[in-house]
This record gives structure tokens, C-alpha cells and sequence, in this order.
């Protein structure tokens, strides 16, 4: 069984070093990885991963073609780039379809790095362009430790979203909203949206966490671990002590992620 960590970052290696000490101190983090995409292979060899999807954040829209060189510099079979779209982007249609016609599956946002509201009236035909296209959306949900608790990506607007453009192929992150999964329980769980486990079961504990697991779709639950800022044996270990049946399981760690990633082929 192939094991997909569907939420990892890195950086070119001319920027790893800059961007992982900048980062790390702005959120107060530890990380575990140096940043390149070489370590990420390597820590994936380590603990048995087959795959993982490496998401880029534009933090200004003029970021965006380096970021589509770069990503297409990386694919392969074991690193899946989703290039990220900044939503003050001018040129955001064409450059929505240039991602899908450059054979990516996806596309990541993060609406702290790029401050906005996930359902601002304005990101509507975005989101529409990206169900047209076939491409997933791996939204930042929740909360982020680098910033104030304003609330940016909660349940109830992501709820909208869904209610909007069901047809999205959206995966929230952090299952479902970073420390704010009171909100998810209310507006989210149970609905067809897509949920991966980064940052998660260490806050949740393990019986809260298998709860709200066992409560979602099976279908829509992805592994992922936010690598660097988590390390990827680590988190394997962490889950696999859920306990959860073995069809689940297996669902989680890697066959969801494939049939969601043949959907956006």
C-alpha cells in the first residue's frame, strides 16, 4: 500500500536556508527538516512514504511564474507540486489555467500568508475556475500560530464555500480548522469535504481525534503531516496509535489521496 503525505512544504535550495530560519521564527515553530526538497525525499524513504504533495504559498502575486518554473523543475512520481495562486493576482484566470494545462493537479492558498477572508465574494470565480479546471484546492483552515486569532478560515465560512461550489475539490487542512474543531463539528463534519490530519491528533488527543475521525465520510480523510514543521516518521506513529480499523486506516494513509489525485487527472 502506497502511504501519501498530502501536505508538505520545501523551498529552492538557494532560498531553504533563509525561508526555514525566517519562518520558524516568525510562528515560533521548531522544524525539522532543512527545507530542500532532497530532505523531504529522504525523510520520506525513511518512514516509508511514497508520495507527498509539496505546497508553494505566493505571498505576492508577482511570485507566481517562479513558482510554476519551480514546481515544474521538482515533479516526479514521488513529489506532487500544487502550485499556489495569490488572490490579489490580476492575471488569476489565465494563470489558473496555465497551472492545469502545465499538468499540476492542484493548487494550495493560505489566507493568513495572503490575507483574505477564504469566503470573500470576490474569490467565488476563482473557485469555480478551479472545479472547472479539475483542480484541487489544499486550503489553510483554521488558525495559524504566526498569527493573530483573527478569524480568517473558520468552519462556518468554509461552510459557505461548499454550499457555493460543491463540486470544488476542496482539502481542508489540520483537519478541518486548526484549533478551532468545536466550529468544525458544527459546520463541517460529516460533509462531503475533504480533511487531512496534519497538526491535529497532538492537540486533539487520541480519543477526541479517533471521534472525529470515525465521524467524517471515510472517503474524505487524508494523511498529511506539514512537513517541515512536523516530522514525518513522527506523525506515522502518532496516527497509527488511533487504533482505527485497518480498512480506515488504509483509506487515510494513502487511497484516498489516489483517488482523489486520479479525479484531478
Amino acid at each position: 500500500m502506497e502511504i501519501i503525505d498530502f501536505h508538505t512544504h520545501a523551498f529552492p535550495d538557494a532560498l531553504a536556508e533563509r525561508a526555514m530560519k525566517a519562518l520558524a521564527e516568525e510562528g515560533n515553530v521548531p522544524y525539522y527538516l532543512d527545507g530542500k526538497v532532497s530532505s523531504l525525499l529522504s525523510s520520506m524513504a525513511r518512514c516509508g512514504i511514497s508520495r507527498s504533495v509539496l505546497c508553494s504559498i505566493a505571498t505576492k502575486p508577482a511570485q507566481f511564474e517562479s513558482i510554476l518554473k519551480w514546481s515544474g523543475q521538482i515533479k516526479s512520481h514521488q513529489i506532487i507540486p500544487f502550485p499556489s495562486l495569490h488572490p490579489d493576482d490580476p492575471d488569476w484566470e489565465p494563470h489558473l489555467r496555465a497551472i492545469r494545462k502545465a499538468g499540476f493537479l492542484g493548487v494550495k492558498m493560505h489566507p493568513y500568508y495572503q490575507n483574505f477572508e477564504v469566503d470573500q465574494e470576490r474569490l467565488f470565480p476563482m473557485y469555480e475556475v478551479m472545479a472547472q479546471e479539475r483542480l484541487i484546492l489544499v486550503l489553510h483552515t483554521g488558525f495559524d500560530f504566526a498569527f493573530p486569532r483573527i478569524r480568517k478560515a473558520d468552519p462556518a465560512r468554509i461552510s459557505r464555500i461548499l454550499n457555493a461550489i460543491p463540486e470544488l475539490m476542496l482539502v481542508t487542512t489540520h483537519l478541518g480548522a486548526w484549533e478551532d474543531w468545536e466550529e468544525v463539528e458544527r459546520h463541517l463534519l460529516g460533509r462531503p469535504v475533504y480533511m487531512e490530519i496534519s497538526f491535529s491528533l497532538e492537540y486533539l488527543g487520541l480519543d477526541r481525534s479517533r471521534r472525529l475521525i470515525t465521524s467524517h465520510p471515510p472517503e474524505y480523510l487524508l494523511f498529511g503531516t506539514d512537513s517541515p514543521w512536523a516530522d514525518q516518521a513522527a506523525c506515522l506513529a502518532l496516527f497509527r496509535r488511533l487504533g482505527l480499523p485497518a480498512e480506515l486506516e488504509n483509506r487515510i494513509l494513502g487511497e484516498n489521496a489516489l483517488t482523489l489525485l486520479e479525479k484531478a487527472a
